[in-house]
């Protein structure tokens, strides 16, 4: 009866396991003795590296083989989703945890931190606990060696619980195709803004942060750099200007160096490979190696983020020892000379893939910045952001997704309609708002495109988000379910998509207002 009882639990656990269990790369099966499996959303070029990186550091240190394997479902927003899924069921049917990997790396600490969070669930009536990520314990001498004190321009570098350690240091920016911009008669991308000029309008390749948390980032970063308002001005006519919204941070990188997008938002290091990449290609095949590459890329001058891409030990881990030890060739000198040097036939460092990412461990930029590839030092770029709101993170999935990539005809034709109109001052550099237009008719329409909606709490209040001091309760009512028993959405909906629902019939209403103004010229 046991067994009968249980297997449709155990059927749903091995399903969520399935994408950790089963999938990998063809250099999963290298090498022999124990074997650990990790859970990642990192390229080729990195799984490769770090491959035969660790297995060679292993070899050296502890006189055995040891073997990897990748396991690469998605991104890191969809592991994340698959491992709450993995855990919850586990937990509220009384089984142990995990045991299908020993390692999640790679993402952002943002993602992290969700998973280093309790899970409560119910068993047999009762409330459980459970986690995603365990703890692994080093000395304190020891992460200071690495880390310094810690932080980067306020942020952590890892988890003071033990809970994940930064291994890399990320940022985000623009990478761009010169020869279509060229095309375009449009300069190269220099900030956000850039990328909502109306020359760009059926040109760019952008993500859907529901399925990215780097993206998210991006964008996350926009928002506090430029400001609440200012930030989606922009990012809602980047999306106007948008040919596509894929589903994964490589895509975009990958469009522009095919030539099909002329630029997209992406990591710092997708971008300078593929410049890297290309300009390569036109070197072999004859082309000036001291001429600009096809390719370009930029961090935008003081509105991008430094972020850790981090690596945490999954709780029920089958080989702990081993996972630890990974951790340990990360951070090692050997690790993060991966991520910056040329590639070499001996010593340290790369073999087939300069992997162009900036190291996390401080004594790499005290004691070898002069072998890197790129000479950046983000100690001395990042700074702090002035006034951070932690809620802003929560809603950019879902108004992104409802203003743009629900409808995505739609906005972009409203779009169409505003630049066409014959006094929008086409040669305009940054953002043009309704306060800019002297046009009557323009100024609706720009103030109707950049209006934000209002949303409803108990007793009727309204909360408009416009205003980023508001988010903090909408996102404790609306999208944590807080005002649930509020009668402001059906009872069985997912209090999340109920906000998109509203949010996407307004940014609809907008629209269509916006198509249906008259369009004449001055004085009309």
């Amino acid at each position: 009866m046991t067994a009968l009882k249980y297997s449709p639990v155990l059927m749903l656990i091995i399903l969520l396991a399935a994408p950790f269990a089963l999938q990998g790369n063809g250099d999963a099966e290298r090498g022999e003795g124990p074997r650990l499996i990790v859970v990642t959303p990192h390229n080729e070029q990195i799984r490769s590296e770090f491959l035969r990186g660790f297995q060679d550091w292993h070899l050296k240190q502890y006189g055995s083989p040891a073997t990897v394997v990748w396991s690469t479902p998605g991104g890191t927003s969809e592991i994340r989703k698959l491992l709450i899924s993995e855990y919850t069921a586990a937990a509220s049917n009384g089984m142990p945890p995990g045991g299908n990997a020993d390692l999640v790396w790679g993402g952002g600490s943002y993602e992290f931190g969700v998973m280093s969070k309790p899970i409560i669930t119910q068993h047999k009536g009762e409330d459980v606990s459970t986690r995603i990520l365990d703890v692994v314990s080093f000395t304190p001498d020891y992460l200071i060696s690495i880390y310094g004190n810690g932080e980067i321009a306020g942020d952590p570098l890892f988890s003071k619980d033990g809970y994940w350690f930064g291994t890399a240091l990320s940022s985000f920016g623009i990478v761009y195709n010169r020869d279509l911009l060229s095309d375009l008669s449009l300069p190269e991308p220099v900030e956000w803004a850039s990328l909502g000029r109306p020359g760009y309008v059926g040109t760019l390749a952008l993500v859907n942060p529901g399925m990215s948390g780097s993206v998210t980032t991006a964008f996350e970063a926009l928002l506090e750099r430029r400001g609440w308002t200012q930030g989606w001005r922009i990012l809602r006519r980047m999306a106007a200007n948008a040919r596509s919204f894929a589903g994964s941070s490589t895509k975009g990188p990958l469009e522009v160096a095919e030539g099909a997008a002329a630029a997209a938002v992406c990591i710092d290091f997708y971008g300078r490979y593929e410049a890297q990449r290309t300009k390569a290609a036109a070197i072999r095949s004859g082309e000036n190696p001291d001429a600009p590459g096809r390719i370009g890329y930029v961090d935008p001058p003081g509105e991008t983020k430094i972020d850790p891409d981090p690596i945490g030990m999954l709780n029920g881990a089958p080989n702990p020892e081993l996972a630890k030890r990974f951790i340990e060739f990360v951070l090692s000198e050997e690790g993060q000379a991966l991520w910056q040097y040329p590639i070499a036939e001996e010593g340290i460092g790369p073999r087939r893939f300069e992997l162009r990412r900036l190291p996390i461990r401080r004594s790499m930029y005290e004691n070898h910045f002069d072998s890197f590839v790129d000479k950046v030092n983000p100690w001395l770029i990042a700074r702090p952001v002035e006034n951070p709101n932690r809620a802003m993170r929560s809603f950019i999935t879902p108004v992104f997704q409802s203003m743009a990539l629900d409808q995505p005809r739609l906005l972009t034709s409203a779009w169409k309609k505003i630049i066409s109109h014959p006094d929008y001052p086409s040669d305009a550099v940054g953002v043009v708002t309704a306060e800019d237009v002297s046009n009557p008719e323009l100024a609706d329409m720009l103030r109707e495109f950049d209006a934000m909606p209002e949303v409803i709490g108990p007793d009727g209040k309204v909360y408009p988000l416009s205003d980023p001091s508001v988010l903090a309760e909408v996102k404790a009512g609306w999208l944590r379910g807080g005002w649930k028993n509020d009668g402001l959405w059906p009872t069985e909906a997912d209090p999340t998509q109920a906000f998109r629902k509203t949010s996407r019939e307004f940014f609809r209403a907008q629209y269509e207002g916006i198509l249906d103004m008259p369009s004449g010229g001055q004085g009309s």
